[in-house]
């Protein structure tokens, strides 16, 4: 069977997810041998792959030791999601004068799909639903600056929530706001698009900050 080939592109992709979703633990050696070997690839684009990781804060390069994935550290957090809560309500409200009906209906699926879940089997995929109901509304806020912003923050506060997993209970905390979210967007109501998107952030930090921050 002939060997698939990657590009670089596509290793960052799955090494960034690997690292987001928790497959590489916090504090994890990468081995750049080890990692081109996989890939099939020689080490010059892995090289390359580990410096945008790097780049984005999700590895430590140490020198003469190896890769090592990002401890999350809680205190940088913190200043992530107050930045991530201004900027998602900003984007909130921009949407909500943009959005179109086939987004709107988009975000409805997402909610429906996250009531069927079930919070302990389904959890990572509940949060990567919830970062595609963010993404949705990055994109219909037709801010491209706005929108790089904030997917440079979403792999920290996604890989966050994947962590908290122990602190996040009830599926409630998903369910109690976003539908609010999305008839906000629906009714083109800027305020209460950002309010809610705002609300949205507090309650998953309200609910960890305890324990982490």
């Amino acid at each position: 069977m002939e060997a698939i080939t990657y590009t670089s592109e596509e290793i960052y992709e799955i090494l960034k997810n690997r690292i987001i979703q928790l497959d590489y633990e916090p504090g994890q050696i990468l081995n750049e041998k080890d990692v081109a070997e996989e890939f099939n690839v020689s080490r010059t684009p892995i090289r390359k792959v580990f410096e945008q990781l790097k780049n984005n804060k999700l590895l430590n390069i140490i020198p003469r030791y190896g890769a090592q994935v990002a401890p999350i550290d809680f205190m940088y957090m913190k200043s992530v999601f107050e930045v991530v809560r201004e900027l998602d309500g900003f984007a909130a409200s921009l949407a909500a004068k943009k959005i179109t009906t086939e987004k709107i209906e988009k975000l409805e699926a997402i909610v429906e799909k996250i009531k069927n879940y079930d919070i302990e089997k389904d959890y990572t995929e509940i949060i990567i639903q919830d970062q595609n109901f963010h993404e949705i509304i990055f994109e219909s806020a037709a801010n491209p600056c706005l929108r790089d912003i904030l997917y440079s923050l979403q792999m920290h506060t996604e890989r966050m929530w994947i962590y908290a997993k122990p602190e996040i209970g009830e599926i409630n905390l998903f369910l109690n706001t976003m539908p609010d979210i999305v008839k906000a967007l629906k009714s083109g109501n800027s305020e209460h698009a950002s309010k809610y998107a705002k609300y949205h952030t507090d309650i998953f930090v309200e609910r960890i900050k305890q324990e982490f921050f």
